[in-house]
């Protein structure tokens, strides 16, 4: 039951954190562009501050109960006499969710931040040129979160 429970919660940050991306990827922006800067730049720096923030705490989730899950799986293994291998589904999701936190992190703590000086300069031309940049993160991680579902769904 446990182990169920911290899947659940693996799932569910995972959820949070693609279907956040997909929300602003395709459906915030494009409606978000339909403002003139000086409204739609404030308004995607405060969409994505609390979006971000709830990113971190899903990372922290997916990390520790991905973890612990892999560990629960070795340790059984190892106690039953058996060796353990991790499956290629678990790895390719591992790496993949370890480069999409990487990739994160440079949104997070790089670009968010020259979006947020431009903001706080009202600098329109910055700020669009920051969301770009963001905008070309959050494509590619999509893109990876793509990977890991079908990977998860169509390996095992």
């Amino acid at each position: 039951m446990f182990y169920a429970s911290l899947k659940l919660l693996h799932v569910l940050a995972i959820v949070v954190w693609i279907g956040g991306m997909v929300f602003a990827h395709f459906f915030l922006r494009p409606a978000a562009l339909q403002l003139p800067p000086p409204q739609r730049v404030p308004l995607m720096h405060a969409a994505l501050q609390r979006f971000f923030a709830a990113v971190l705490v899903c990372i922290g989730v997916v990390l520790v109960t991905g973890l612990w899950m892999i560990g629960r799986v070795a340790k059984d293994s190892v106690q039953a006499g058996l060796s353990f291998a991790m499956p290629l589904d678990w790895m390719i999701m591992s790496v993949l969710g370890l480069v999409m936190m990487a990739i994160f992190g440079h949104i997070r703590f790089a670009l968010f931040k020259r979006l947020t000086r431009a903001t706080a300069a009202q600098d329109w031309p910055a700020g669009a040129a920051a969301l770009g940049s963001i905008r070309t993160g959050v494509s590619v991680n999509l893109a990876l979160g793509a990977l890991i579902i079908a990977a998860a769904v169509l390996m095992t």
